[in-house]
């Protein structure tokens, strides 16, 4: 057998997907909420526009639309007008989704948001609002995972409520075996990185808890918020492309690369989630660049003891779907920490022909570092103890 990938029916191991998420159901707040909270909890209104979600009691609406759009036509897309009677089940029914997995050539998958994919100040700023919110989608989470097999696996949302509700959340997550926690701000609650911080993320090291940062979110007020732009403008599409190229992400990656928390907790695991990779060896270059020009004026020397690609390479992973210039540029980066992923099921997925897409990203590529990427850095980052390492012989 060569020793370079060009064909899936070679995989004789589990495919694990890094970054599927899941569409939540419509009573999963309104079914949880406490009576002084029912009227504000997240909801979903029927119309003949399509289904909407409403948060705070109308304050905002989300259109369901291009999160649920497995198995269709790319003419099909639509930003809205979806309803959930339309949209395939198992984008919130965990036996649906196993079932879809099974169709997909998918043996795994670790679990992200839909409704609250840009952080929990979707549920609104009121904390007891947002506490509760945040609780409801991780309990269901987790009730979801545990219907899945040994085959599903939550990541938790942290509140941007302020440090306490962080680390209390992550406790709560740790305790009930959430693998991964998804922040859209620093645990202060903030953009940026305070010294109280280092409670939360020294908890999340001496758990082995990743901490992850999705795109979308953790976005400041100077990046352009693509919801702000309407979806028949081609100005849209040029801030999609950006964001699946890295626009997002690169500014957050520099200022955690920067903040001096991996110099307090150098095995802190930071996950870079769907911004693709093929961005990454050109701010490394640059960002060691500029660290060896200016790191004496700015004092820099007295604050990190390592080049900003050496802290790059140990603490941060991310994940990918279609790079091929990513790929290409695979061994610029830490090939132990890349890990593909389906985006299941929003936009950037090719259910129920994944085959056909890793067959498309890999082809030509040594077989052992598929293998990393699609199985092996996932499993150990996220401790799937009960995914096996082989598949049963055909």
């Amino acid at each position: 057998m060569s020793d370079l990938f060009y064909d899936t029916k070679t995989l004789d191991y589990p495919v694990i997907d890094a970054d599927a998420h899941v569409q939540e159901p419509p009573d999963l707040w309104q079914s949880r909420a406490p009576a002084k909270l029912k009227q504000r909890a997240p909801r979903l209104e029927q119309t003949p526009q399509g289904d909407f979600w409403s948060f705070d009691d109308g304050k905002a609406r989300q259109p369901v639309g291009l999160t649920t759009c497995a198995g269709l036509s790319y003419l099909d897309y639509r930003p809205a007008g979806r309803s959930y009677a339309a949209i395939r089940p198992g984008c919130y029914d965990p036996a649906a989704r196993l079932a879809d997995m099974g169709i997909d050539g998918i043996y795994a998958q670790v679990l992200y948001p839909s409704v609250t994919l840009t952080g929990a100040k979707t549920y609104g700023d009121d904390p007891e609002l947002q506490r509760f919110c945040v609780r409801a989608y991780n309990e269901w989470i987790g009730e979801f995972c545990e219907q899945g097999q040994g085959r599903l696996f939550a990541n938790c949302i942290i509140p941007t409520t302020g440090l306490d509700d962080s680390v209390r959340e992550l406790e709560w997550a740790i305790k009930h075996g959430h693998r991964g926690a998804v922040i859209s701000r620093m645990p202060n609650g903030s953009l940026d990185y305070q010294p109280e911080d280092e409670a939360f993320f020294g908890l999340a090291q001496e758990a082995r808890m990743p901490v992850a940062v999705h795109i979308g979110s953790f976005m400041r007020d100077t990046q352009t918020d693509m919801r702000k732009i309407a979806f028949t403008e081609l100005a849209f599409l040029g801030k999609a492309g950006g964001s699946k190229a890295g626009a997002h992400t690169l500014p957050v990656t520099c200022d955690l690369l920067f903040s001096g928390v991996f110099e307090r907790f150098p095995k802190l695991d930071l996950v870079l989630v769907e911004s693709n990779i093929g961005w990454i060896p050109t701010l490394l270059e640059q960002t060691d660049d500029m660290f060896l020009r200016y790191r004496w004026f700015t004092q820099a020397t007295e604050k990190m003891t390592r080049m900003p690609s050496d802290v790059f390479h140990r603490n941060f992973w991310a994940t990918f779907m279609i790079d091929s210039v990513g790929i290409e540029l695979r061994h610029r980066l830490n090939l132990d920490h890349l890990m593909w992923s389906t985006d299941y099921p929003h936009t950037g997925s090719d259910w129920p022909n994944s085959r056909v897409t890793i067959e498309r990203v890999f082809r030509g590529v040594p077989r052992l570092e598929v293998r990393k990427m699609l199985h092996d850095n996932a499993k150990r980052l996220y401790r799937l103890d009960a995914v096996p390492e082989t598949l049963p012989a055909r």
